[in-house]
C-alpha cells in the first residue's frame, strides 16, 4: 500500500485564527459571520474536501462550498445579529456560550423523537444506550467511537450529536449490549451501523461489533449496512489509511460469511464522485463483494435541480452504485436554510428520474423521515375537484402502513408532513390515532 496524504481537519479555531487561506478571498463581514454561525452549529472540514472538491473561484456560492462551509442564512437573521455583535465586541465566552445554548435550543436538536422515542429495553427493561428501533425489521447502532466525521455537512439532521453535549448523544461502545439484544429479537434483519460516521473509528473496533455476528446464533441478521461519508470526504479511508486494508478485508469476511454487506454512502453532489480517490475507493469496496448504495437529502444551494440529480444517478449507476434514496431536508437546524417546498422537491425528482434509465430509478423518494415512519410524495393530482398531495409509507412504525396511499390538500409552501391536512375533510390522517397511542406506550416503556 503506498503512503497516502495525511488527514488534516479544520474547526471552529482555524475560522476565528483565519489559519484557512482560501477564506481569504471572502470579505470580513463574510467571515465574521461563517464565525458567528459556527458558534451555533458544528463545523469541521479536511484538506482533502478544500482542495479537491471545492471550486473557490464560485464560493461561495459554489454547492461543495455550501456544503461544507457556514452560511449566514443558517441562522435566523436576528440570531445572526446578536452572535456577530458578541463577536465583534468580543464578549465574555460566559455570554457567547449562554446565547448560543438558547439559539440551539430552538433548533429542534432531534427531530422525530430520536431522543426521546424508539429507545429499545434489556431484559431488565432498561433503555439500552446507542440503540434506535423504530422499525421491527431494523435496529440503528451508534457505535462511541464513530460519533464525528472526516467533515460535517451542514445541513445535518444530527447536528446535536457534534456540539459536545453529552445529554444530546446517543453512543455506545458496549458490543455486548448490542450483541445481547440482537440475541433476543429474532426479528430483527438488518443492522444498521451509523453515527457521526462509524468509518472514522479504526478498523478493529469495527470488527469487535461485526465479526461476532457471523457465528450461528445471529443467523437471523441478514443484512448489515454502514451509514458513511467517508466515501466521499474521505475516499483515502480506503486507499491509504494504515489499517485501510484490513477494512477491505473485514468487509470481504463480512460477505463470505453469508452477510448482505451495504455501505449506505451519502451524496449530495456528482462532483463527490469526479475525482481519481474517490472512483479507486469505490472500485475497492466494490471489489469486496459489499453493494454501495447512495443516498441523499434534496437541499437548497446545494442541489435543488432536476439535472443535478440526474447527473448525480447517472455517475452512480455506471460506478457500480445503486441509487436508493432522495430525502426530504428534515425539520431541524438551519432548516429554513435548505429546505425545499415538498411540490418543488416531487417536480425535482420527477424531472430527474425522467432523465435515467430504469437502473438509475431504484431511488425512492422524495421520502420523508418523519415521527410515524418514511413518508414517500408519490405525485401531485386532483380527485374529486381537490387538488391533493399523493402519499404512501415506504417504512412505518406499524408495518401494517406501509404501501397504503393516503392524500394531503395541496400546499405549495409545505416543507415537512406535520404542515399537511388531511384532503377531502378528514379531520385525521389514518394513522393518527394509532401513532398517538405508540407514542404514549413507548414513552412510558420503549421496546423490549
Amino acid at each position: 500500500m503506498q503512503p497516502g496524504p495525511r488527514f488534516e481537519v479544520y474547526t471552529l479555531a482555524d475560522l476565528e485564527k483565519g489559519t484557512i487561506p482560501h477564506l481569504q478571498a471572502l470579505s470580513p463581514q463574510q467571515r465574521l459571520a461563517m464565525r458567528a454561525v459556527a458558534h451555533v452549529l458544528p463545523f469541521r472540514v479536511n484538506r482533502y474536501v478544500i482542495e479537491e472538491l471545492i471550486d473557490w473561484e464560485r464560493a461561495p456560492d459554489d454547492p461543495m462550498f455550501q456544503l461544507t462551509f457556514p452560511q449566514p442564512g443558517m441562522l435566523a437573521p436576528d440570531d445572526l445579529v446578536v452572535m456577530t455583535d458578541l463577536l465583534q465586541r468580543q464578549a465574555p465566552a460566559g455570554e457567547i456560550r449562554s446565547q448560543v445554548q438558547e439559539i440551539r435550543a430552538r433548533l429542534n436538536p432531534h427531530p422525530a423523537g430520536q431522543l426521546t422515542l424508539n429507545r429499545p429495553r434489556d431484559a431488565e427493561g432498561n433503555p439500552v444506550a446507542g440503540l434506535q428501533h423504530k422499525y421491527r425489521e431494523t435496529v440503528l447502532f451508534f457505535p462511541s467511537q464513530g460519533q464525528t466525521c472526516h467533515s460535517y455537512c451542514t445541513f445535518c439532521f444530527r447536528w446535536a450529536q457534534f456540539i459536545g453535549d453529552k445529554s444530546l448523544r446517543m453512543a455506545s461502545r458496549e458490543a455486548g449490549v448490542l450483541h445481547e439484544y440482537l440475541r433476543r429479537h429474532r426479528e430483527v434483519t438488518d443492522l444498521l451501523v451509523t453515527g457521526g460516521d462509524p468509518l472514522v473509528m479504526k478498523t478493529r473496533h469495527l470488527a469487535d461489533y461485526l465479526e461476532p455476528l457471523l457465528a450461528p446464533e445471529f443467523a437471523h441478521i441478514r443484512t448489515l449496512r454502514i451509514g458513511t461519508k467517508s466515501l466521499s470526504f474521505w475516499p483515502h479511508r480506503y486507499l491509504s489509511d494504515e489499517d485501510a486494508d484490513d477494512l477491505l478485508r473485514l468487509l470481504e469476511r463480512l460477505v463470505a460469511g453469508g452477510k448482505h454487506v451495504a455501505i449506505m454512502a451519502h451524496y449530495n453532489h456528482w462532483r463527490e464522485l469526479e475525482t481519481p480517490a474517490a472512483r479507486r475507493a469505490i472500485a475497492r469496496v466494490r471489489e469486496t463483494g459489499a453493494v454501495i448504495r447512495a443516498q441523499g437529502p434534496l437541499i437548497a444551494h446545494i442541489n435543488d435541480d432536476a439535472d443535478t440529480w440526474a447527473r448525480l444517478w447517472q455517475t452512480q449507476v455506471s460506478l457500480g452504485i445503486v441509487p436508493y434514496y432522495m430525502f426530504v431536508e428534515r425539520d431541524t437546524g438551519a432548516r429554513h436554510y435548505f429546505e425545499v417546498p415538498l411540490a418543488r422537491c416531487w417536480e425535482i425528482y420527477r424531472q430527474a428520474l425522467q432523465q435515467v434509465s430504469g437502473l438509475g430509478r431504484t431511488a425512492r423518494g422524495p421520502s420523508m423521515s418523519a415521527t410515524p415512519g418514511k413518508v414517500e410524495i408519490q405525485g401531485v393530482t386532483e380527485v374529486a375537484g381537490e387538488k391533493v398531495f399523493v402519499l404512501r409509507f415506504i417504512q412505518g412504525r406499524n408495518p401494517d402502513w406501509v404501501q397504503r396511499p393516503f392524500f394531503a390538500r395541496f400546499d405549495p409552501k409545505a416543507t415537512w408532513l406535520d404542515q399537511l391536512r388531511p384532503a377531502f375533510g378528514e379531520e385525521r390522517f389514518f394513522f393518527e390515532d394509532e401513532l398517538a397511542a405508540m407514542l404514549q406506550a413507548d414513552r412510558r416503556g420503549g421496546a423490549s
